[in-house]
């Protein structure tokens, strides 16, 4: 089997298994879940990124190239080696934006919109959520809700930041600093959509304009044309006549 044809069949399945993820560690970190139901959540946790790992290891064999392949994702490796970073696997989710292109039609700027919005709507998620995770239990914690955390990371990655709430923790700092990156990197985005929209309604104006100016004087051009025409006509069978 090739590495393309494991990510196809792979990557619903792997979808599934980061919604269930996802679902584990908002539950355990909202519902602040203790006792038997915290070990259970954490199991399935754990479970999860076994897939991942395994996902992982297959990738690299069936590269064709794998230390090429191996140095080009070491973010892959990070990820699966390091469980305090296992969140960032739930960015495997932006396949699920696939599905919404095809209801969106086939243009770069719906895909763009799409992808855009989505990864926007589950970076402030996941954001809120590991920050909430190392925050909530800190001394002299600012975010100590869920609520909290979700206006927190949308004021951070939109780079507003009204300094209500910050993180107090060094986890959480790195948190907000990725989520601030993430947040340039979505406003870049939909600054240049917006800009390539504007030009080409400019472009289009132009052209809608041009044809309409355009248009009297190819009539013109084709009425003078019809007159030479008959003009020569006439002369020659005036030499003609002459001719006899």
């Amino acid at each position: 089997m090739t590495q393309q044809r494991y990510r196809d069949r792979a990557d619903w399945p792997l979808t599934v298994t980061a919604l269930v993820f996802l679902g584990a560690y908002a539950w355990q970190v909202i519902g602040r879940v203790e006792g038997s139901a915290a070990l259970w959540l954490e199991g399935v946790m754990w479970v999860t990124w076994g897939i991942f790992a395994l996902d992982y290891a297959a990738n690299l064999w069936l590269s064709t190239d794998r230390w090429d392949w191996f140095v080009r994702n070491l973010h892959e490796l990070l990820i699966v080696a390091l469980p305090l970073l296992r969140p960032l696997r739930l960015l495997r989710l932006v396949t699920l934006l696939s599905v919404l292109h095809r209801t969106l039609g086939d243009t770069l700027r719906g895909r763009v919109v799409t992808y855009v919005a989505g990864s926007a709507a589950m970076l402030v998620f996941v954001g809120a959520l590991a920050v909430l995770d190392v925050e909530q239990s800190a001394p002299d914690a600012k975010i100590v809700t869920f609520g909290d955390a979700l206006w927190w990371a949308m004021t951070t990655i939109t780079t507003v930041g009204y300094g209500d709430m910050y993180p107090v923790t060094p986890i959480g700092r790195m948190v907000a600093a990725a989520l601030m990156m993430s947040g340039i990197a979505v406003l870049g985005v939909v600054t240049a959509s917006i800009a390539s929209w504007l030009v080409q309604r400019v472009e289009d104006t132009a052209e809608t304009t041009a044809d309409a100016m355009e248009e009297p004087i190819r009539e013109e051009v084709a009425d003078l044309v019809a007159e030479i025409t008959s003009l020569r006509r006439e002369i020659a069978e005036l030499k003609e006549q002459r001719a006899l």
